[in-house]
């Protein structure tokens, strides 16, 4: 399995992850839930219009966590992939955004992971480092 399958795995079963951002020289940190495994690459979707997405546009260097009896860290850039095709797939594996996402999902902005180093890592100090 790939390295961005596996972390796709670990995330999609946490359902919750939290995603970090800077701003000027303050980090932000937000709650998130929706992920995709799309074309052999990890995906996480935002609404359009937020402050995630303006820090991100400012610099696109992000921290993803995310426990499930193991904890994820996630070091990566988050590139926006304009394509109807990532959003329709999103939709598809999570019906219940059709309805924010607008007619043609345009409130939803679909981010690639790249450039992405990820541990998942035991309490008993057992990791395992992926990087895509």
């Amino acid at each position: 399995m790939d390295a961005a399958k596996q972390v796709y795995d670990f995330m999609n079963n946490a359902r919750v992850f939290f995603l970090a951002t800077v701003e000027g020289d303050q980090p932000r940190v937000r709650v998130y839930g929706a992920t995709l495994y799309f074309e052999n690459s990890l995906y996480i979707m935002a609404m359009n219009h937020t402050n995630a997405i303006d820090q991100l546009k400012a610099n696109p260097k992000a921290e993803i966590a995310a426990f499930k009896g193991k904890q994820l860290r996630l070091t990566c850039k988050l590139v926006e992939d304009k394509r109807q095709e990532v959003k329709e797939a999103m939709v598809a594996k999570m019906p219940s955004l059709k309805a924010m996402g607008g007619d043609n999902y345009e409130n939803c902005i679909m981010l690639k992971v790249t450039e992405a180093t990820a541990t998942i890592s035991e309490r008993a100090g057992h990791r395992d480092t992926y990087t895509f």
